[in-house]
Order: structure tokens, then sequence, then C-alpha cells
């Protein structure tokens, strides 16, 4: 597989998604910029964390009107698998492509620490090689985490099964229904704030990440 990996001015954890992908999965993996207009010859897309453009106006905002992102919305129609971890996610909501938005963390601080989620819907492509209501250990590192929708939307998120990850003991940021991943309804594109790719070794204190990314070595 040949997997793009997304970076924008203030981009900040694609190395840590090239790691996983080149080192680990032994797949290839190319940093794509935000001119990018045609994402074609890849079979993944992957939008890592950190703050594009500062997270001026807000996080996300300013990515999500890059040419790329065009590009992207046709990878998505194709039914190709896209992830966005951190802003990654924030991105993906700012530009339609997932449902709610990302708001700053109800206790108004950074929070970074190793969180307990538990596996929700392990039907996606992403999720598929976790147990349903598996207990995993991922860490957080965020300031604009607070995942919040309209009632409407999260009676939809729950209706389709989009709600992938969440919160399992504490909600470290007031997130709504202590959600920490969505899906979109066909299940192609998740987004999530807590980050796998810190997640891949026991050094790094878990290894309960990498799973998320071996979804990438079987293309659905």
């Amino acid at each position: 597989m040949k997997v793009a990996i997304v970076v924008f001015p203030g981009t900040s954890c694609g190395e840590e998604m090239y790691t996983v992908c080149s080192n680990q999965l032994k797949l290839e993996a190319v940093y794509v910029r935000e001119n990018e207009a045609n994402l074609d010859d890849y079979d993944a897309i992957l939008l890592p964390g950190g703050a594009s453009y500062g997270d001026a106006i807000r996080p996300g905002a300013i990515a999500a009107l890059q040419p790329v992102m065009s590009a992207i919305k046709r990878t998505v129609e194709a039914g190709k698998p896209v992830l966005g971890i951190g802003n990654g996610f924030q991105i993906l909501t700012e530009a339609g492509l997932l449902p709610g938005v990302l708001l700053k963390n109800d206790r108004l601080k950074f929070k970074c620490v190793p969180m307990k989620l538990v596996v929700q819907n392990n039907e996606t492509l992403w999720s598929k090689n976790y147990e349903q209501n598996e207990k995993i250990s991922i860490p957080i590192a965020h300031g604009y985490g607070r995942y919040h929708c309209d009632s409407e939307t999260l009676q939809s998120l729950k209706d389709n099964r989009q709600i992938i990850f969440t919160y399992a003991e504490e909600n470290p940021n007031g997130s709504t229904e202590s959600i920490a991943g969505i899906s979109n309804q066909a299940g192609n594109v998740v987004g999530m704030m807590p980050h796998p790719e810190r997640a891949v070794e026991e050094i790094l204190g878990s290894v309960d990440g990498i799973k998320l990314f071996q979804a990438l070595k079987i293309k659905a």
C-alpha cells in the first residue's frame, strides 16, 4: 500500500505516523503538502496532529480550506480509508467530512496523559482489529479536544454506530457522551483525539495503538 501523510504548516506529529507506517508496517509512506491537488495514487490518507496554521481562527479551520482537502474528499467518496488524529480530527470536522466540532477543553487547559478508551464499534475499516468493548490505553495531548454536537447529530451517531471510541473512566475534556473518536456513516473515515501513533511500542507505555494502523495491512 501507498499511504499519504498530509502535512500543513504547523503539523507536528507526522514523523510518528511515518515511523509506524514505514518502519513497523513496511508500507510506502509519503509526506504530502497542503497544495497537492491529486491523491489518486494513494491507498490511504493520514492527517496527523499538531497545530496547523498555529490554530489561527480555530484549530483546523484554515487547513480545511486548502487544495488538498478537495482531493481528500474525492478519496473519501471512493471509499478509501482516511484517518485524522488530534488536529487531523479537527480538520475533518471543519471540512465537513465528519459531523460535530472540537471545542476548547472544559477546564481550559492543555492535557497530556495516558487515557483508557472503550472500543464502541469494531466493525469499521479502522477499528476491525479490536474486540468489541475492548479497553485500550492511548495517550491524549490536546487543548481543543472537547467533542460537541447537537442532540440530532448525537442521535444520528448512535443510530448509525458512528461512535468508535469513548473515554472509559475519566472524561478529560468534557466531550459529549465521553466521545473520543467517531466515523462517517460509511466507516472509512475516522477521527479521534487520542494519539494511537504514540502507543505502538512497549517503551512508550502501550502497544494498543498499533492495531489501528495494522488495519492498513489488509485493504478492505
